[in-house]
């Protein structure tokens, strides 16, 4: 999307916006926030509940630094179980294709993946209205449905999503997706090489590093200040099964001097919460200015990718994990993203699920040394964002 000085009147389409805190909320808002700031004319549709919390409610209307926000009603049944999950889908889907209909033509429409295929909606939109599709991949649906076995593959409802997924592609001018595997996965859907674009989520740089200060006032305040603090920071879902990590906090309960705290929220902190663990912490989403002394209270951090979902998510809670230096704990599968990416950095322990015995000795290596790293700069705001501004040959 590369900025040539014209202005464009850009729609950007996804579940999750400012104020919200989920990763696609904060990423999305940056790109806004840059777009605005280069002035282009930008335009969100986007939900008016709270992604994780869907009795936070936001205004339906309003113009935040520039952006022109239009929230959307939908219903929430909860996400107990798959099928309040697709309705609570369907309803924002449905709400947000009468809104689209009201709505002119932009130049361009950049859709993400919350709600699974809104791009299907955005890909109607502008071959409805004109202009062209940026479609910014930050999961793969419907092969995350069918790998977590929540879809049969051989299902009608299985190839109707993955024709809408497919006419997503078609219509989109670009495709970026965030690492090498997802971009083999869409280049196995039979896209052209040359219209996908790798660009990885970056980075809170700007406003996480490491924060000595921020670090001991959340320790003190949930009274970690004397524990070895084994952190799971992110979206407890059932792409990142924490089985093995709890097996290995169920193994050192003996060792008060450790404490496994799991900050966040989603449908497998549930199974979190039922352990009874009396070494587990669970606590959730942080704002993003307090995201640095969460991060920072943490003395090793721990990322889980389940077997199935390489290509398919992405772990970018590891470049903010990157950000405050600390030690990362890696349970899954090899190669993933999150292998290429401890290739470039000292302190990674990679373990795999059921191997509860390696992940316990990581553990405990770690608690024998606890010093910081250098943060990693090559995931960072500053170098990532203007990459994704300038995929696409000259439209921005």
């Amino acid at each position: 999307m590369p900025f040539c000085g014209h202005h464009l009147k850009i729609l950007l389409l996804n579940q999750c916006f400012y104020p919200d805190v989920v990763s696609t909320a904060q990423h999305l808002t940056d790109l806004a926030t840059e777009l605005t700031s280069r002035g282009h004319d930008v335009t969100v549709v986007t939900s008016d509940r709270g992604y994780d919390d869907p009795r936070a409610r936001f205004p339906r209307r309003e113009r935040w630094n520039g952006i022109e926000i239009i929230r959307i009603p939908s219903v929430s049944f909860g996400k107990n179980s798959r099928w309040r999950r697709a309705f609570n889908f369907g309803s924002f889907l449905l709400m947000c294709s009468l809104r689209l209909l009201s709505l002119g033509r932009f130049d361009l429409v950049v859709a993400l993946t919350s709600p699974p295929l809104i791009s299907f909606l955005a890909a109607l939109f502008v071959k409805l209205k004109g202009g062209s599709l940026y479609f910014w991949v930050m999961d793969l649906n419907p092969d995350e449905a069918i790998a977590a076995g929540w879809l049969d593959e051989r299902s009608t409802t299985a190839s109707l999503l993955q024709r809408m997924l497919s006419y997503s592609f078609k219509v989109a001018d670009r495709t970026i997706v965030l690492d090498r595997f997802m971009k083999e996965r869409v280049m196995a859907k039979g896209i052209d090489p040359a219209r996908i674009a790798i660009v990885p989520p970056w980075s809170h740089d700007d406003q996480v590093g490491y924060s000595q200060a921020g670090r001991e006032a959340f320790r003190l305040k949930y009274g970690l200040s004397d524990k070895f603090v084994v952190m799971y920071s992110g979206n407890h879902s059932p792409c990142h099964p924490l089985d093995t990590l709890l097996d290995a906090a169920r193994a050192l309960i003996a060792r008060t001097d450790i404490v496994f705290c799991f900050v966040g929220g989603g449908s497998e902190q549930v199974k979190v919460r039922k352990s009874g663990l009396s070494n587990v912490k669970c606590l959730p989403y942080q704002p993003l200015n307090e995201l640095s002394g969460s991060l920072s209270a943490a003395d090793l951090h721990t990322v889980v990718m389940g077997e199935k979902f390489v290509g398919i998510v992405h772990p970018c809670k590891v470049y903010n994990i990157l950000s405050v230096g600390a030690p990362v704990l890696y349970i899954g599968p090899e190669p993933s993203h999150v292998t290429d990416v401890a290739s470039q950095q000292g302190k990674f322990f990679l373990t795999r699920h059921g191997d509860t015995e390696s992940v316990i000795a990581a553990i405990l290596e770690a608690t024998q040394c606890r010093e910081r790293q250098q943060p990693l700069t090559s995931f960072a705001k500053q170098n990532l964002l203007p990459q994704l501004i300038e995929v696409g040959g000259n439209q921005l």
